[in-house]
């Protein structure tokens, strides 16, 4: 037996981590993967040269879904193109007014418009009576009568009589068709309810600026809730 020491600084002659295998050859106990493949090339443990299988969501080729507005082809292909955003805001005023008009003839027995009429009332004296008992049940029913035609309209045919006006059309974004109840009733809560509690001037606008500044599909807080998008409609 030999008792001679490596110099310093230096690993002994049977130190592991000293030798390395020849370019080329496999690592030690090493030998083609199970499942067949070409074998990993020494120091890289996930055998860099072996392919993803197909199908594998982290890098595999399977494609997704036809339709899919997250990653597959256009949704919108085969479909009408996208409406103008001047013909939705004119087609919301028409419908704005179309409910507006029997509305304001309904909230005369509420009392609605006298603290505004009678002079000798201060402005808290007409805030607080807008407050009071009959203008909030005044309130509930404008919430009603504005979400419930939005929704009745876009439910049964994807069109209010403004969309109808301007020819354009609401449309579910993955496949076209006309919004179910659910997605119609998402979609006017959210277009409506904030203007109508607190927000009247304010949301109107928010929505119109995100409009605007959307892309690829020009959907506002409420398409995007609904996952719809309004499209030109021949007729």
């Amino acid at each position: 037996m030999s008792n001679d020491q490596p110099p310093p600084g230096e690993p002994p002659e049977d130190d592991p981590f000293r030798k390395q295998p020849p370019p080329g050859s496999t690592p030690p106990g090493g030998g083609p993967p199970p499942g067949g493949g070409t074998p990993p090339r020494y120091g890289e443990p996930y055998g860099g040269a072996n392919p993803p299988p197909a199908g594998d969501p982290y890098g595999g080729s399977a494609p997704p879904p036809a339709g899919d507005p997250f990653g597959g082809g256009d949704p919108l292909r085969g479909m009408p193109p996208l409406a103008a955003v001047s013909r939705r805001v004119l087609a919301r005023i028409v419908d704005w007014i179309i409910v507006a008009i029997p509305l304001a003839i309904i909230a005369i027995p509420f009392s609605v418009y006298r603290h505004w009429s009678d002079e000798s009332n201060s402005w808290d004296d007409t805030v607080n009576g807008m407050n009071g008992g009959g203008q909030w049940v005044f309130r509930v029913i404008t919430i009603i009568a504005f979400i419930g035609y939005d929704m009745a309209m876009t439910q049964w045919r994807g069109q209010t009589i403004g969309k109808k006006l301007f020819k354009i059309r609401v449309a579910m974004l993955n496949d076209g068709r006309v919004p179910d109840s659910r997605a119609s009733f998402l979609r006017a809560v959210v277009l409506w309810l904030p203007a109508l509690v607190c927000c009247a001037c304010l949301w109107p606008l928010l929505l119109l600026i995100l409009l605007l500044l959307d892309r690829p599909y020009r959907q506002g807080l409420h398409d995007k809730a609904a996952r719809t998008v309004v499209v030109s409609a021949p007729q």
